[in-house]
């Protein structure tokens, strides 16, 4: 059973462009016959993945494993504006999302993921691989999502809550987008900042 669905990813956070697909997380809740049969414990370990529409769903226990390490995509389910599906189990699950969080695993995930990414972009700047007719594209989107990763963890990290729509700095991630395409030392550098930042909160 489902008992939780929203919209997550770029239109989530108002970034998204007119390339941008949907995507969809969701909770479901494993059948008792499933957590009591042969296969037992492996059933609350499982993910659902469907593409058109791109959903992913994870089992209860899986999902909670997940949120207490903080991870930014499975967090950002329960600090949603609006949801596709939420029941009375749902509910509760949003009823306590504080108590998933903690400052080193938000520090360690989001900003742990952040750097991950950067260093990935940097590398494929200096693979050369500029030939590759989206590149610009993919840096940009990669580039304004580093950002946006560090942005939310410094917003966690100070007040304890997720915002997850990056509306209002939507122009100002977009511009650093653009920036890594135009000048990728000058992103390395805005990164930096950013992350100096983040390491004198919490």
């Amino acid at each position: 059973m489902t008992v939780l669905l929203g919209v997550v990813g770029s239109t989530a956070y108002g970034l998204a462009t007119e390339s941008s697909d949907e995507d969809l997380l969701g909770v479901y809740v494993a059948d008792a016959r499933e957590v009591c049969g042969l296969r037992g414990p492996s059933a609350l370990t499982k993910s659902r993945v469907t593409h058109e529409p791109d959903v992913t769903l994870h089992e209860l226990y899986k999902f909670a494993t997940l949120a207490l390490k903080c991870n930014p995509t499975v967090s950002e389910l329960l600090w949603l504006d609006g949801y596709k599906v939420l029941t009375d189990e749902g509910r509760a699950l949003i009823g306590i999302r504080e108590a998933f969080l903690s400052t080193g695993y938000v520090r360690s995930a989001y900003g742990g993921y952040a750097l991950q990414q950067s260093r990935k972009l940097l590398a494929r700047h200096d693979a050369a691989e500029g030939s590759a007719a989206n590149l610009p594209t993919r840096t940009a989107k990669h580039a304004r999502h580093c950002l946006r990763l560090l942005r939310q963890a410094r917003g966690l990290l100070a007040t304890g809550y997720l915002t997850v729509d990056m509306t209002p700095q939507r122009d100002e991630l977009f511009a650093a987008g653009e920036l890594a395409t135009r000048d990728v030392q000058a992103f390395a550098e805005l990164f930096e900042r950013e992350m100096a930042v983040l390491d004198t909160i919490g």
